[in-house]
C-alpha cells in the first residue's frame, strides 16, 4: 500500500489540529467527566433539511441524518445513518431528473484497555451507496488501535488507524462492473469542542488508503442550540476517490448543509 498525498496531508492537519501549545499541558483521562459505574442510555439526534425552488427553475433536496452514540466503563459505541436526495424538473420536457441519491451507513464500536483510559480498540464498518459518484456501492470494514485526548473540559479529540478491507463496483458509461476489493489502511480523526453551552464545533476526517483507490472523507460543522432539544448546524462535507474508472466523473463531490438537529 501507497500513502498518497490526500492521506499525508490529513495526517499533518489532525496533528496539527491536536497540539496546540496552551493545550498540552492540560491533559485529561476519558472519566475525568464520565462516571463510568453508571450505565446510560443511548444518545441520539435526528437531523432534517429541505430546499424546494420553484419558476424558471424547480429542485426539491432532501437531507435526513441519525447519530447513535454511547459512552460508558469500557465501551464506546456510535453509529451513524445518513441520506441525501434531489431531483430536478426539465423545464423542455417536464420530467424530473435525479440529480442525487446517496446514502450511508456507519457503525464502531471501542473497547478501552480501562474505564479511565485514552487508548483502545476498535472495530469500524461502512456502507455507501451513490450512483452519481462512479460506484454503485463501497464497503469497508477495519480494526486497530484509537486514542481519545481530552485537552479540557470542552475539548477532545479521537486518532484511530488500523488495517482493513474494502469492497466496490464501479459503474463506467451507466453500467456496473464486476465487483472489486482489495486490503486498507484506515486512518481517521475527530475533534469536538463545545464552545459555548449552547454552541459545537465538529470536524472529521477520514481516509482509507489501497492499493488503486484511496477513499477520503471530511466534514466540518458548527451547532447552536435553538432551546434544550433543538439546535441550527451549518456544516461542509466531501468524498474523494483517488481513482475511478469512469474518468467523466468528479473525483471530489461536496456537500454543503443548514439542518435542524433533533437530540433525544
Amino acid at each position: 500500500m501507497r500513502l498518497t498525498t490526500t492521506s499525508m496531508a490529513l495526517v499533518a492537519v489532525l496533528s496539527f489540529v491536536t497540539v496546540p501549545a496552551s493545550a498540552s499541558i492540560f491533559m485529561y483521562d476519558d472519566a475525568s467527566d464520565l462516571d463510568t459505574e453508571k450505565k446510560t442510555e443511548w444518545d441520539a439526534s435526528a437531523e432534517l433539511g429541505l430546499l424546494f425552488t420553484s419558476g424558471n427553475t424547480e429542485t426539491e433536496t432532501f437531507k435526513a441524518k441519525l447519530n447513535l452514540a454511547r459512552d460508558v466503563e469500557n465501551w464506546r459505541h456510535k453509529g451513524v445513518i445518513d441520506y441525501y436526495r434531489s431531483e430536478q424538473q426539465d423545464q423542455a420536457t417536464g420530467d424530473t431528473i435525479l440529480t442525487g441519491d446517496k446514502t450511508f451507513l456507519s457503525a464502531q464500536s471501542n473497547y478501552k484497555f480501562s474505564p479511565e483510559s485514552r487508548s483502545s480498540v476498535f472495530v469500524f464498518g461502512s456502507y455507501e451507496e451513490d450512483q452519481f459518484s462512479g460506484y454503485e456501492y463501497q464497503g469497508t470494514v477495519a480494526v486497530g488501535y484509537g486514542a481519545r485526548y481530552r485537552y479540557s473540559e470542552t475539548l477532545y479529540t479521537d486518532y484511530e488507524i488500523g488495517p482493513g478491507y474494502s469492497v466496490n463496483k464501479p459503474i463506467v458509461d451507466g453500467v456496473a462492473q464486476a465487483q472489486e476489493s482489495s486490503a486498507i489502511m484506515r486512518l481517521a480523526g475527530n475533534l469536538v469542542w463545545d464552545i459555548t453551552k449552547n454552541s459545537k464545533f465538529n470536524a472529521l476526517a477520514s481516509t482509507e488508503v489501497g492499493e488503486d483507490n484511496t477513499k477520503t472523507r471530511a466534514e466540518v460543522s458548527v451547532s447552536a442550540n435553538v432551546n434544550s432539544s433543538l439546535a441550527l448546524k451549518f456544516s461542509v462535507a466531501g468524498t474523494h476517490n483517488s481513482y475511478l474508472e469512469d474518468t467523466s466523473k468528479e473525483k471530489l463531490d461536496t456537500e454543503t448543509a443548514v439542518t435542524l438537529v433533533y437530540s433525544f
